[in-house]
């Protein structure tokens, strides 16, 4: 299945390069049409913007000629092909294929325009649905990551990543964390679409839909109205496992569009003061509101933030056009830096409000919740790099078997979370359900 949909997506990626080739050219079926290495070259030279030297016939010499062309010319550029040879590809071997294409889509199309996002990102995610866990373990996972984001291809992934997480935190509670399930529901490429061009979705009605209805109007208007070429089908995504680097590949699309939006600095500027003073009343608001709710029962706390963020959230559309600037760190100017730094300021501190508050859930759902946080973070961190294999390996394993030792827990927590009596001696509710059923669908 994973193999198919990486062979239909790369296949429609590659032709919507090939279209801007000259002469244009189609690939029909990748495996067979990649063998004589013509379209191979026209592919590199598309992306690459140079003229690559290649044989004119098609006999065995010849292609074997053109691609061993296009593999020097990747490895010019410090592409390591591992384990990808002349004869591999000559042969059709899908897996070689697909490993060929997949590293050419990463460095041309991912890595140049996530290139951009590097700076921005170098903070912490802007994500509201997500609260800082300051547990210890976390403290570690934070300054392992710190390092492995120097390597770049990891953090070309993570900041396509935040990419997409921030254009979805600016439409309610979506909650993106991987290039795999979050985006089954659909409902992240339409968010994403709402903040690049607001109007063309609405996400309420969204809500209500099936997976495969959001996927199935995600797809469509993308492919309409942002003319971003329709790589995926909904079956491909509606799925238990989809696969990870078709998704990067079709959400690359949407940065790649957000690059080319006719952006007026000078139409945006005038608004950067509203939008900073704002911000600042939204700060001043929420201290404001911690102080009030200092002596509240839990359950008034949350119902106070809860309804502090649905207000946050609500007024901030008419925020967006000026948050959603793409503009660098290097081009913003004074007012433009003190409102990104006044939004990631108000961003933490509530997170740091959720974090709180979930360390003050009554007992028995604080451990769970702790539990939950862990193992959230352990499958957030990123592999080993495969650069030393033993050392990566060893690593490998003593990840896994930290994970087996959390899923001891599993049935039971799941159990009493089930059986949790969310009420107290007054009968009087102990935690919002709403909470309750964030947990369920975590866990």
């Amino acid at each position: 299945q994973r193999e198919s949909t990486q062979k239909k997506t790369f296949t429609s990626w590659i032709n919507s390069i090939l279209a801007k080739h000259t002469p244009p050219s189609v690939i029909s079926d990748l495996y067979t049409d990649i063998q004589k290495g013509h379209l191979l070259l026209d592919l590199l030279e598309v992306l690459s913007g140079q003229h690559l030297p290649r044989e004119k016939g098609f006999n065995t010499f010849q292609c074997r000629s053109n691609i061993e062309n296009a593999l020097t010319f990747l490895k010019s550029r410090s592409l390591k092909l591992i384990n990808i040879h002349v004869a591999d590809i000559i042969d059709g071997k899908p897996s070689i294929v697909l490993g060929l294409i997949w590293t050419i889509i990463f460095h041309f199309h991912i890595e140049e325009l996530a290139r951009m996002l590097a700076c921005t990102y170098n903070q912490s995610s802007v994500d509201c649905s997500s609260a800082v866990d300051s547990s210890p373990k976390t403290s570690r996972s934070a300054k392992k990551s710190a390092k492995i984001k120097e390597r770049w291809k990891i953090s070309a992934t993570k900041a396509l990543l935040l990419w997409a997480k921030e254009q979805c935190s600016l439409h309610g509670s979506i909650s993106v964390t991987d290039f795999k399930s979050s985006w089954r529901s659909g409902l992240p490429f339409l968010a994403i679409i709402h903040a690049l061009r607001p109007g063309l979705v609405d996400m309420e009605k969204a809500k209500t839909r099936t997976n495969k209805e959001n996927l199935k109007e995600a797809f469509r208007i993308a492919e309409l109205e942002l003319n971003i070429p329709r790589l995926l089908e909904p079956e491909d995504v509606d799925v238990m496992n989809p696969d990870e680097k078709s998704i990067m590949t079709y959400v690359a699309q949407f940065l790649q569009y957000s690059r080319n939006l006719p952006v007026s600095e000078e139409d945006l500027q005038g608004k950067v003061g509203d939008t900073v003073n704002w911000l600042a009343a939204q700060g001043k608001k929420l201290e404001k509101l911690l102080v009030d709710t200092e002596s509240e029962t839990y359950y008034q706390k949350c119902k106070e933030m809860m309804s502090f963020v649905e207000a946050f959230n609500q007024e901030k559309k008419a925020f967006l056009p000026v948050l959603s600037s793409k503009a660098s760190v290097a081009d913003l100017s004074e007012d433009q830096q003190r409102m990104r730094e006044e939004w990631h300021k108000l961003i933490s501190q509530i997170n740091e409000w959720k974090t709180k508050l979930d360390q003050m859930l009554p007992s028995p759902l604080d451990g769970i919740e702790a539990w939950l946080q862990e193992v959230e973070h352990l499958q957030a961190e990123d592999l080993p790099d495969l650069q030393d294999p033993f050392k990566a390996m060893s690593l490998f394993r003593e990840i896994i078997v930290i994970f087996k030792g959390l899923m001891d827990c599993f049935d039971s927590h799941l159990d009493t979370l089930q059986s949790f009596k969310n009420e107290d001696e007054k009968n009087m509710p102990l935690v919002l359900p709403e909470k309750l059923e964030e947990m369920k669908r975590r866990l």
